[in-house]
């Protein structure tokens, strides 16, 4: 282990996969691995079960629980030994800092035959949405050929990839929205936490309500109306991670019409959902386990997944495949004053 933190410039990540053969048991040092392998490369993060800095997630498939919390126990799980739904979902009241980490092949299984196809770009997509758009990492494996060179077919799919996601993230229809909130923490006028900080693609800014609320909202105006199916939100997470529950409305013939149900954030939640159509969208937040902190608020369009068109307003949608909500309509606009900035 130390040759190969030293003799080989940076590594990024160690990972213990878990898995033993079922020879006889042996007690492994962890602890020591763990010390010596901080200290030979201090930005390197290391992967386990129970972390200490990134945690498996529970599946080889790339799919992290709708519910996906980075803070964690490592004293409930063990290296070899985990709690599924445990590892998938994360803990609200974990004492310790353990993002999930998703992995899965390009192809069938870990390594490369002949025999055997890449996952189509597209497929990789609906990955994406459900590890990435779930506040996790995605570890995504490219096993090289006979050759030891990854394969012509792979490469294209990864280009295919990459060229999807660049189309329908480079157009965002709230980047010159305005936008108001119910409360700003410091007054009207404080632009550190100011709701149009949510704009910017980065962490290190973000808005903040006023202390002591029990409800939140923002509201969007896009300027224009536009068609979308992808709503993106981001927390500050060197805050902390804080939203238990929040939805998102848009305006349809003056109601409000439920989109987006969620539960966590994180650092970057993606939501699919039946292709919309409006110019104002709400952002509420139900319930958070401090004072929520929102970095991010995007709308895209992504034309290459399977999307369906709202008929009417008691049509049931899917959500990222994993929860079906049914549009609600609400005729008020909330009984919060709202503050611009």
């Amino acid at each position: 282990m130390t040759e190969l933190l030293t003799r080989y410039g940076d590594v990024e990540e160690v990972w213990l996969d878990g898995a033993k053969g079922e020879g006889k048991d042996m007690d492994y040092m962890f602890d020591a691995w763990f010390a010596l392998i901080h200290q030979l490369q201090q930005r390197v993060v290391i992967f386990s079960d129970a972390g200490p800095d990134t945690r498996w997630v529970g599946d080889e498939a790339g799919v992290a629980g709708y519910t996906c919390w980075s803070p964690f126990n490592k004293s409930t799980v063990t290296i070899g030994h985990i709690i599924p739904e445990y590892s998938r979902c994360g803990d609200p009241f974990g004492q310790d800092w353990v993002p999930a980490e998703c992995d899965v092949s390009i192809r069938p299984g870990w390594f490369w035959h002949a025999s055997e196809k890449p996952k189509n770009a597209t497929t990789l997509l609906d990955i994406y949405y459900k590890s990435v758009g779930r506040n996790c990492l995605l570890i995504l494996n490219v096993p090289p050929n006979s050759s030891g060179l990854i394969s012509t077919e792979d490469m294209q799919v990864l280009q295919e990839f990459t060229e999807i996601r660049q189309t329908i993230f480079s157009q965002n229809f709230a980047a010159n929205a305005t936008v108001t909130a119910s409360t700003v923490r410091g007054g009207l006028g404080n632009q550190q936490f100011a709701p149009s900080n949510v704009l910017q693609e980065s962490i290190y800014s973000y808005w903040a309500p006023e202390e002591g609320q029990s409800s939140w909202e923002m509201l969007f105006d896009l300027g224009q109306s536009a068609s979308f199916n992808v709503i993106q939100l981001q927390e500050p997470i060197q805050m902390g991670q804080r939203v238990i529950k929040f939805r998102v409305e848009i305006l349809v013939d003056e109601l409000w019409q439920t989109i987006v149900e969620g539960t966590t954030i994180g650092y970057k939640r993606l939501f699919q959902f039946p292709v919309v159509e409006g110019q104002f969208l709400k952002l509420s937040i139900d319930s958070a386990r401090a004072d929520p902190l929102i970095s991010f608020f995007g709308v895209f369009m992504d034309s290459f997944s399977v999307t369906y068109s709202l008929e009417n307003h008691e049509k049931p949608s899917v959500v990222n495949s994993s929860e079906v909500i049914m549009l609600r309509t609400d005729h008020s606009f909330g009984n919060k004053s709202i503050a611009t900035m």
